[in-house]
């Protein structure tokens, strides 16, 4: 699952470098972000299918189910707004490979979703990070997933100002602001990079289990 997560992350990270981008011109850089987003989304699928598995009381009837409601628990919660946010995502870049869109429809097939996939990741990775806090006791140090949280939420940050700096200006059809779109980009793919590579990592000696680690963003 993790190594979905960094193969994901890396082609975000790659299509979001100018040289990278101008030697393949932009239908396979629309590409690289699609295929990217479909790593991403098998993983959140996995990990929205570990989540259902550990619901407390849930039986194999629950674990069979494809779709289960329980928002009142974290794993879950994180998991299912983690989902919904990589199928946005998959939204937006399979619309963004034709380079001939209006302004139009660029703004309501590719700009939209696109936002509405970085608030996702956002209020996911929100979630885990309060619900890991809060087993960091006093004097005890902090669960990895605490750690990949942070990290996860800073890319989620950096996700939401490039999609902001993303949108397409009516009056011209240029982007608000190409480079900090891009540059938003590549920082918020380094940061998920960064936490699925410490989801390989063994929880160090002494820090407390959380039942969300591995949640990604």
């Amino acid at each position: 699952m993790a190594w979905l997560f960094i193969i994901g992350s890396s082609l975000f990270a790659l299509g979001a470098v100018p040289l990278y981008a101008e030697a393949v011109g932009p239908r396979w850089t629309g590409l690289t972000f699609f295929v990217g987003s479909v790593f991403f989304t098998n993983a959140a699928y996995l990990q929205y299918r570990e989540a259902v598995g550990a619901l407390p009381g849930g039986g194999a009837a629950v674990r069979r189910s494809s779709w289960v409601w329980a928002p009142r628990n974290a794993l879950w919660l994180a998991g299912a707004v983690q989902l919904a946010g990589t199928l946005w995502f998959n939204w937006s870049t399979a619309n963004a490979m034709p380079v001939n869109l209006d302004t139009a429809l660029a703004d309501q097939r590719v700009w939209r979703p696109d936002v509405l996939g970085s608030v996702a990741f956002l209020v996911s990775s929100g979630v885990v990070l309060r619900s890991a806090g809060r087993t960091a006791g006093r004097g005890r140090p902090r669960p990895r997933t605490w750690t990949i949280s942070v990290i996860n939420v800073a890319g989620s940050v950096a996700f939401g100002v490039s999609a902001v700096a993303a949108f397409v200006l009516p009056s011209s059809g240029e982007l608000l602001n190409a480079g900090l779109a891009g540059l938003g980009t590549f920082v918020g793919a380094l940061c998920f990079l960064t936490g699925a590579v410490l989801m390989l990592t063994p929880e160090p000696s002494g820090t407390p289990v959380h039942a969300d680690q591995g949640i990604h963003p």
